[in-house]
């Protein structure tokens, strides 16, 4: 690689790593200044007691009971559980008439998309940089013993885990062609190993609206949270415009990491692993079609 090629790559790196530590550290602050007027003096008393190593210890086996509930939840489905599945079935394959046509507008005006954004939305959606970051939260929040941060991270860690898992089998299983293949959008190769027929779920949408949505929560603020969903928002956008899934890759993976930070935060409340104010919100969501008109609308 020539020296300037490797400036240029390192920029890419720098620019939105820049950008994303900052709203880390911002979120980090305002997630201080609420734990620290809802905690106890005994919890925080409590809290400095506990050394750091134990707090490390407690994380991890909240993680990872996390991602048991997660994957074993299934097994406790009722008839409603599973007519929301089917729903969101049935929502993606409808949603899937409009993929040709939102293929062409987005292609159609990728040159008028910032190109800072769609870089962005590429390495926040990187799996390396993504868990960068979110161990640079978690980090803070271990250091400083704070426990919102660190369930906050602990929901992230362990949602990205499942819905990373499900996207990763489901994208090798289904094996859907890019729209950057040449290959329509209902072309499958099942069990492909072949980069341009692993394009359902999105795997960058997966990471980048897991951890905004599990941010988010944190917040009750309505600005607070348009701000972060925006940012979310930017890496599935970018890969639409790169070309690189569909729209039906994008609406499936949103649904599907919102379900299972949704579940998580539940999870994680009702188990009492953490000091919630609260029973965490979750989205209710509902299939619309009538007349000319699809959609999916989410009750918060």
């Amino acid at each position: 690689m020539q020296n300037y090629d490797k400036i240029y790559y390192n920029k890419l790196i720098a620019i939105p790593s820049v950008i994303f530590f900052v709203l880390v550290f911002n979120t980090c602050n305002r997630l201080h200044a609420q734990i620290a007027k809802l905690n106890t003096y005994a919890e925080k008393e409590k809290n400095e007691k506990e050394s750091t190593f134990e707090l490390l210890k407690y994380d991890t086996k909240q993680t990872l009971k996390s991602v048991g509930h997660s994957f074993t939840r299934p097994l406790y489905w009722k008839g409603k559980d599973f007519g929301k599945l089917g729903g969101l079935l049935v929502s993606t394959v409808a949603l899937s008439t409009l993929d040709n046509e939102t293929n062409r507008l987005f292609t159609r005006n990728k040159d008028g998309f910032p190109k800072p954004l769609r870089d962005f939305g590429w390495y926040f959606g990187s799996p390396q940089n993504y868990f960068m970051a979110n161990a640079g939260l978690y980090g803070f929040g271990l250091l400083t013993k704070n426990e919102k941060i660190r369930k906050t991270s602990v929901l992230i860690i362990s949602s990205s885990i499942t819905s990373g898992l499900i996207q990763t089998t489901l994208k090798t299983a289904i094996g859907r062609a890019r729209p950057n293949s040449g290959n329509e959008f209902d072309d499958f190769r099942l069990f492909s190993s072949q980069a341009g027929f692993h394009s359902f779920p999105s795997g960058h949408t997966v990471l980048s609206i897991t951890m905004s949505h599990a941010i988010a929560k944190q917040f009750n603020n309505i600005w607070a949270k348009i701000g972060i969903y925006s940012i979310g928002a930017i890496a599935p956008i970018s890969r639409l415009v790169d070309d690189a899934h569909w729209l039906t890759d994008i609406a499936f993976s949103t649904a599907l990491s919102i379900i299972v930070v949704d579940s998580i935060d539940k999870f994680l409340f009702q188990s009492k692993a953490y000091g919630y104010t609260k029973s965490p919100k979750k989205i209710s969501w509902n299939f619309m079609y009538s007349g000319n008109k699809i959609g999916i609308r989410g009750n918060f």
